[in-house]
């Protein structure tokens, strides 16, 4: 695929996002045009919303509205505005947190608190009026625990309430599979992928993120090589249209809307990164001595960056530690 600048890209992005008519029948919805977050029709019930800082998505239709990641506590009315705007009067019925970092689960207490779980039968009565009239949170166990960890601590209200601890979880919402994947060891260690499997559409969270080298949260049990192992799986799942243009969709945590040629595009890039430093420090190379040798300068003009959030020298250290533990190096052959 034809690489595109930063501005391009978004472009190509969104025009591809608007080119699929709604699930509904209805023409697609290219965003207000007014506040922070914008939306575009990605396929299917699929929407891709994008802040200033993160991207979400919701799934509207028959059952309501599913929503991914809700972007940071600020953001939390706009992006609630954007979500009824797009789905009218349809209630908001869960949330999928893909990892838990702020600003992908700061607005979960005022989307939480504005759905509307389903509940009937006897269960009604004993979980009585608050719980019901919120919405589900779904997350894996590593979310709950490490949000718990947080200074200051979240509201209760914008906790996981429905977690797990195993490879996946899947269930049936809007007329298709949803399916909920575990990624080990990734950008954080409770990172998860949400396969919308009749829409044809991955919310890939921060495992794909394709305006910087990858996050890599060491201290939040994170690594190179779970990045790649997770880029894997999500082309493993991604099937593409005639001429590589299209099919299955990706949005990433950060950036423009992906397609399988660009995920592959970002794979290849951190394999090599990564079997680059692991040669580096099989032959004893120091992070000092990785740093001056620049085995990164062939991509930094693409994902690289001298400063901001997520700089280069930050990449190159987050990757270094994380492939030079005895965990890593049992796995390297992966």
């Amino acid at each position: 695929m034809r690489r595109l600048t930063t501005a391009g890209a978004l472009v190509f992005g969104c025009a591809a996002a608007l080119s699929v008519p709604a699930a509904t029948g209805q023409a697609p919805v290219s965003g207000s045009g007014e506040g922070p977050i914008r939306s575009f029709h990605v396929q299917g019930t699929v929407w891709m919303l994008v802040g200033p800082e993160s991207n979400a998505a919701v799934s509207i239709g028959d059952d309501g509205v599913l929503v991914v990641d809700t972007m940071t506590e600020p953001l939390a009315g706009a992006l609630l505005a954007e979500i009824r705007r797009l789905a009218g009067s349809k209630p908001i019925r869960n949330i999928v947190n893909t990892h838990f970092h702020p600003d992908h689960t700061g607005g979960n207490a005022a989307i939480t608190e504005a759905g509307e779980s389903i509940v009937a039968g006897n269960f009604a009565a004993q979980v009585g009026q608050d719980a019901s009239g919120q919405a589900t949170v779904y997350a894996h166990e590593n979310v709950l625990v490490r949000m718990g960890k947080l200074e200051p601590p979240p509201p209760f209200v914008a906790l996981p309430t429905n977690t797990f601890f195993t490879e996946s979880k899947d269930f049936f919402f809007n007329g298709e599979p949803v399916q909920l994947l575990h990624q080990t060891a990734g950008h954080t260690d409770g990172d998860v992928i949400v396969f919308f499997r009749r829409s044809d559409v991955i919310v890939a969270g921060d495992v794909y993120n394709s305006v910087t080298f990858p996050v890599v949260r060491t201290g939040e049990g994170g690594g190179l090589r779970g990045v790649v192992d997770a880029l894997n799986r999500i082309i493993e799942i991604t099937v593409p249209k005639e001429k590589q243009e299209g099919g299955t969709y990706v949005i990433p945590g950060h950036g423009r809307l992906a397609d399988e040629a660009d995920v592959v595009e970002y794979r290849d890039m951190n394999t090599i990164v990564r079997d680059r430093l692991q040669d580096a420090i099989d032959k004893g190379m120091t992070l000092a001595q990785v740093r001056a040798a620049r085995l990164v300068r062939d991509y930094e003009g693409r994902y690289g960056a001298a400063s901001g959030a997520w700089t280069t020298d930050q990449f190159v250290a987050a990757a270094y530690e994380s492939l030079s533990t005895p965990a890593a190096r049992a796995g390297q052959n992966r």
